[in-house]
């Protein structure tokens, strides 16, 4: 699929565009790719000019929506397949995304961008190769790159992420020229694809999935040895795990996972909101 590079509207940047039109102004100056880039909109009465193309002014947008330009109207980044998902604004121009309500990435102190970036330096990216096995948005995707790694191979297994990575500039793209190549993203289930993957042929690992409930088979004890085989000898492993049901439950999600973890063949320690590890 190739990316979108048309203009990404959410509620405020609509009401922006048509202040600054009734305000009597020509032109409006922000960023139409949540955050990219800053450039100019020509405004018209009637429509408004950007990177050469026309658009309308859109009718009422929704709050916490991005929409985008399907050829003839402004549209949300969102689909329903069984599941509603949709790409959501933040207040850090990187975009979350929710699946049936639920936020998949955290956004209530950072970028979920940087987010990823501070948890992509724990396995000391550079030079190495990385399989990224839930890839969601492609932000440890992007900080990788970003790092100067070797070659990330990243696992999605959600059809529907895979169309919002399309729509989202801070998504990386596999075919970028600028990534020279070292990034394969593939459409498939990482749990079962893993068994085509050679022993010790990782140097790193990050391992971020939907919570334990939604996919409790990239938790198990099985998927963990396959991790261990996979990654060589002092690789390192971060495991993004949450805190799901500590409050309600009193479970501790993370220390399960270590545990897993070092009966796979790993040393384990708590670090940020998940598990490092590293490959004994």
């Amino acid at each position: 699929m190739s990316q979108y590079s048309g203009p990404l509207l959410t509620r405020d940047l609509a009401q922006a565009l048509l202040a600054a039109r009734d305000a009597g102004a020509g032109t409006w100056t922000g960023s139409l790719d949540l955050g990219r880039s800053i450039a100019d909109a020509q405004l018209e009465l009637d429509a408004w000019q950007w990177h050469n193309l026309r658009y309308p002014y859109p009718e009422k947008l929704k709050d916490r929506t991005i929409y985008y330009w399907d050829g003839d109207e402004f549209t949300p980044v969102s689909r329903f397949s069984g599941s509603l998902i949709k790409l959501v604004p933040t207040e850090w121009g990187a975009p979350t995304f929710e699946i049936d309500g639920i936020k998949m990435l955290p956004t209530s102190k950072e970028s979920p961008f940087e987010d990823a970036r501070r948890k992509v330096t724990l396995v000391e990216p550079h030079g190495k190769v990385i399989l990224d096995t839930c890839g969601g948005l492609g932000y440890f995707a992007a900080c990788c790159l970003e790092a100067g790694v070797a070659r990330i191979h990243s696992f999605e297994k959600n059809v529907d992420v895979l169309w919002l990575r399309t729509l989202n500039p801070w998504s990386p793209d596999p075919d970028a020229p600028a990534n020279g190549g070292r990034f394969q993203l593939t459409h498939a289930d990482v749990s079962q694809a893993i068994a085509q993957i050679g022993d010790a042929s990782v140097d790193a690992l990050l391992h971020d999935p939907p919570r334990f409930g939604i996919a409790g088979e990239l938790y198990s004890q099985v998927f963990y040895d396959q991790l261990a085989r996979v990654l060589r000898r002092g690789g390192r492993l971060f495991h993004y795990t949450g805190s799901p049901n500590k409050l309600t439950s009193g479970r501790d999600v993370p220390r399960e996972v270590a545990k897993r973890l070092e009966k796979a063949g790993f040393k384990a320690q708590l670090a940020l909101d998940g598990v490092l590890a590293t490959r004994r």
